[in-house]
């Protein structure tokens, strides 16, 4: 069994005009484009009548990675797209999926997506697992939400978890999703809410059309934070009493002790959307098969580098972790 680690990775040293944790999380969203080749696209339905759109990149192998985006992402974004070509180079298959309500495709009920929705995630894992031919080894990634979501599901497997699920590596993980809220409320975090905010408006509006007797618009403009959102929204549409409570069920940091597989978290120092808790350092919040690593720099699923084969630090620290699961 291993042993926690908690490591200030110091090998990522971004270029000093990078050194900003604000520059860091929008300049991909701003400039970076990843070649890669079409997918192929599924859909898998769950249990409850819905469907989860999905982008395969097969290659052969019997090794699969399924990488989960962050809030209002979908599987193109540059950050899935990048490590996918990493992951396709390294001899992987790929799986990214897309949460209900993202990739373009507006999804069947009235509930959406949340950072706890993990039996949408055991849903596209379940459908990996069942694939033909067999893969022998899974590894699991995420990114943001994302990342939360795929740490609290392997809290979940616990014991029981599938053999062929090696590990899991994610990045800037909101674990403790009450902190987040309150550091993305300040008003020096204005800009980050108000693009969250309208990506979601328009979305809410879609879902007030078809299905007005359970969601209203009026008053979404007196909305300021994500308290006010998941109280009104997110929460009772996915069972939940109120935000705190949704925060409190889905957040993964108390779970973290449950993880059976090598897990590692990165979480930059400089991360705007954190909280002093998505930090835990000690042995007993970790537990025993989570490492945390803490890069001086790297903003919000940033960790850009500059460099001729167009890789960001987080692809390749991803790559050399999944690799050590299966050698």
């Amino acid at each position: 069994m291993p042993s926690t680690l908690v490591s200030t990775a110091r090998s990522y040293r971004p270029p000093l005009w990078l050194r900003s944790g604000h520059l860091q999380s929008v300049w991909p969203t701003l400039f970076r484009r990843v070649a890669l080749n079409e997918p192929e696209s599924a859909v898998v339905d769950t249990p409850d009548g819905d469907q989860l759109h999905l982008d395969w990149y097969r290659q052969g192998s019997d090794r699969l990675a399924i990488l989960s985006h962050g809030l209002e992402g979908h599987s193109q974004r540059p950050y899935i797209q990048g490590l996918a070509r990493g992951l396709l180079a390294d001899g992987w298959d790929v799986l990214a999926w897309n949460f209900r309500s993202c990739g373009g495709r507006m999804n069947r009920l009235p509930r959406f997506y949340h950072s706890g929705a993990t039996v949408d995630l055991d849903v596209v894992v379940r459908h990996a697992l069942a694939a033909e031919p067999a893969y022998q080894y899974l590894g699991l990634s995420g990114f943001s939400m994302g990342g939360n979501l795929t740490m609290l599901y392997l809290a979940q497997q616990g014991e029981r978890i599938d053999s062929r699920i090696r590990g899991a590596v994610t990045f800037s993980v909101p674990c403790d999703l009450a902190g987040s809220a309150e550091v993305l409320g300040w008003r020096s975090r204005r800009i980050y809410m108000q693009r969250f905010l309208g990506d979601l408006r328009i979305k809410m509006e879609e879902k007030a059309r078809l299905f007005p007797d359970q969601i209203r618009m009026d008053g979404f403009d007196d909305i300021r934070n994500f308290h006010q959102f998941d109280d009104r929204y997110t929460a009772p549409l996915h069972g939940f009493r109120d935000a705190r409570d949704y925060w409190a069920q889905a957040s993964c940091l108390p779970r973290l002790p449950d993880i059976r597989v090598p897990s590692l978290i990165v979480n930059a120092a400089d991360d705007p959307f954190l909280s002093p808790a998505c930090f835990p350092e000690r042995r007993r919040k970790l537990g025993a098969w989570v490492t945390l690593e803490v890069p001086r720099w790297g903003g919000h699923v940033g960790f850009v580098e500059v460099a001729r084969d167009g890789y960001y630090w987080s692809e390749r620290r991803a790559l050399s972790f999944l690799r050590g699961l299966i050698e």
